[in-house]
């Protein structure tokens, strides 16, 4: 079988203990693995694929937390790098009413900033294989290094490539310096996944198609285009656009909902190896049912507390399509 792989922040979520609090004043946390990348790499490791995370930490008890917490997930952790010269990364989080989220980040620099280009191996990748990143690990850090360096690699393998922006402006010492880093990596990738609170910040488009549109720069061949409870949409280079709706469920927690979603696109994928030879052509029919499994993935995830133990299995999903269909 082939790998996903994915490179990039593993951290620990701090989640209140309660809704509808500002961060400010909430009392108490649960601790909980978190960090995009790495909630992919799950994603995909619970439905049954093969997920290797790509990643350092610090040398301390979350870090060690994180690794056990990616192992128990079935993920390969043999390319997690651990460090004494700082801690692994941090989020407190406050959630809303609604399970959206505001964030408080704690890497000043943290373990992850300081992954290496020369740590990436050149025999790691081989032709099938995909690789993921999101933009947290983008900023002007080795890591950002680490990250051309691995797209080089897996391109020259035969591998595709796959990039949500997954955008923390609280990361960034400015809005443009984000925005420059997306646009940077954008050309590098096959396959983009965005959200509708997104679009219009990284395009500066207002006008929704435009917008999608001109996210087809460089080796981009399919957006994927997410719009929380109200469904997705997926748009080919070649002109398909295949929408389904979203899954109405009772909303705990947002967070990894999105990295769920794209984790369960990267797994099927996975499955289907003839469909990653031929990723210009792709079937409507099949574009349909990849979206439905990725809905149903993420609306479970939100319907749970926490990121990675939100994760569904692929019984989890199935089970949840067979309901919906009902």
């Amino acid at each position: 079988m082939t790998t996903v792989y994915t490179i990039g922040e593993a951290l620990i979520d701090f989640i209140p203990a309660s809704k509808g609090v500002e961060l400010k004043n909430v009392e108490s946390f649960t601790k909980a693995a978190g960090g995009a990348p790495a909630n992919v790499a799950c994603a995909v490791a619970k439905l049954g694929g093969h997920a290797a995370f790509i990643g350092k930490l610090g040398a301390d008890a979350f870090g060690e937390f994180l690794v056990d917490k990616m192992a128990a997930s079935s993920v390969d952790v043999s390319r997690v790098l651990r460090t004494n010269e700082a801690n692994t990364a941090l989020a407190f989080v406050s959630l809303r009413e609604d399970g959206d989220r505001d964030f408080s980040f704690y890497r000043n620099p943290s373990a992850d900033m300081l992954l290496h280009e020369d740590e990436i191996s050149d025999d790691w990748f081989e032709k099938g294989d995909l690789l993921h990143f999101c933009s947290v690990d983008l900023i002007e850090a080795p890591v950002k290094y680490a990250h051309r360096k691995a797209i080089e690699l897996a391109r020259e393998a035969g591998a595709v490539i796959s990039f949500d922006p997954n955008v923390r402006l609280p990361l960034w010492p400015d809005k443009e310096s984000c925005r420059r880093a997306i646009h940077e990596f954008l050309p590098l990738s096959h396959i983009v996944k965005i959200s509708d609170e997104e679009l219009a910040f990284i395009t500066g488009i207002a006008d929704e198609k435009t917008a999608i549109s001109s996210l087809f720069v460089g080796d981009v061949q399919h957006v994927i285009y997410t719009r929380g409870a109200a469904g997705a949409t997926w748009f080919s280079r070649g002109g398909l656009e295949v929408s389904v709706p979203g899954n109405r469920v009772d909303v705990a927690d947002t967070t990894g909902a999105g990295d769920s979603f794209i984790g369960a696109l990267l797994y099927q994928a996975q499955m289907m190896p003839q469909w990653l030879e031929q990723l210009e052509q792709v079937d409507r029919k099949q574009v349909e049912e990849l979206l439905k499994f990725a809905n149903a993935a993420a609306a479970i995830t939100a319907s749970r507390p926490g990121a990675i133990d939100a994760l569904p299995s692929l019984h989890d999903v199935e089970t949840f399509l067979e309901r919906e269909e009902n």
